[in-house]
């Protein structure tokens, strides 16, 4: 059966206020024009809804179990159509980003910090994943937007776009402070113990790659779950390790760790911004993708 909507939205105001007069006030419309609405519904439906009288409106049996679920319709609809009123204003809603720990130290949190600034009413969710997690989630839809480094070739439905480039440095404990003024090739390094992210992780992808290359194994001795665990072991003088510059800037400044030079060139990793074309971006969530993209500019 196809009956207009608009028939069973005036039903409804009638319903709800049980006067013709007022339905038309609200809905800025005619008492004739509500009453004709009204009749063509009935006629449709095949029964009689309404019951009118000098005393206003009454609905029949009918009218009142049509009236229950139109009531739940209409005004789910207009609860949608606040929601996403409210979101698109940017008075309300929720960007839900999945990132890995070096973008989020190196790129997001400043942006987020910006965003927040700009539109505070937006709630910030974020997922601290792996590259292939994170990536995972975008692909099903669990996130809005992902932020990892260096992640592998990209399958639509998904798209990159890089944003950052950089390279690690590579740091070493007090035990390595007589090092740091004479380049190290990777042979000599590989009498220290080496600290590293885990199998599985991109990083240790990027190195094992490097290593390859250059005719090396990459054996770490020591295998951390997060980039934040690295430096602690490196200044507890456990080994050496690739970090982003900005999580061992402090320790470098308070001369807790040593940056070494290597003769090898260290590889180029990049931050980049992953997102699923087959779901639509909500307003807050292009926003963010805005920021980010002129963060990198």
């Amino acid at each position: 059966m196809n009956i207009n909507y608009e028939y069973y939205r005036i039903f409804y105001y009638a319903a709800k206020y049980k006067n013709l007069t007022q339905a038309a006030h609200i809905l800025h419309n005619s008492q004739p024009n509500i009453s004709r609405t009204i009749k063509l519904l009935e006629n449709a439906l095949g029964c009689r809804l309404l019951i009118r009288s000098n005393r206003g409106i009454t609905l029949t049996p009918e009218g009142e179990r049509l009236y229950t679920h139109v009531r739940a319709a209409v005004e789910r609809i207009q609860a949608a159509e606040n929601e996403i009123l409210a979101s698109a204003s940017m008075q309300d809603g929720c960007v839900t980003i999945g990132a890995t720990e070096t973008a989020l130290h190196m790129l997001l949190l400043p942006v987020l910090r910006q965003f927040r600034e700009d539109h505070p009413k937006i709630r910030i969710r974020i997922l601290n994943h792996l590259t292939t997690q994170a990536m995972d989630s975008a692909k099903r839809g669990e996130v809005d937007l992902a932020v990892v480094v260096s992640p592998p070739d990209i399958e639509k439905p998904l798209q990159a776009r890089p944003l950052l480039r950089f390279r690690d440095i590579l740091v070493g404990g007090p035990s390595c402070r007589v090092f740091r003024e004479k380049p190290l090739t990777l042979e000599e390094i590989s009498a220290r113990p080496l600290i590293c992210l885990g199998e599985g992780t991109m990083t240790f992808r990027t190195y094992e790659d490097f290593y390859r290359r250059h005719g090396r194994t990459l054996y770490p001795e020591l295998q951390a779950a997060t980039t934040d665990q690295i430096l602690p072991m490196i200044k507890n003088d456990l080994g050496i390790g690739y970090v982003p510059k900005i999580f061992a800037r402090d320790a470098l400044d308070k001369g807790e760790v040593f940056r070494l030079s290597l003769t090898e060139q260290l590889p180029v990793r990049e931050i980049c911004l992953i997102e699923n074309e087959q779901y639509p971006l909500s307003v807050a969530a292009r926003k963010l993708r805005t920021l980010l993209i002129a963060h990198k500019e």
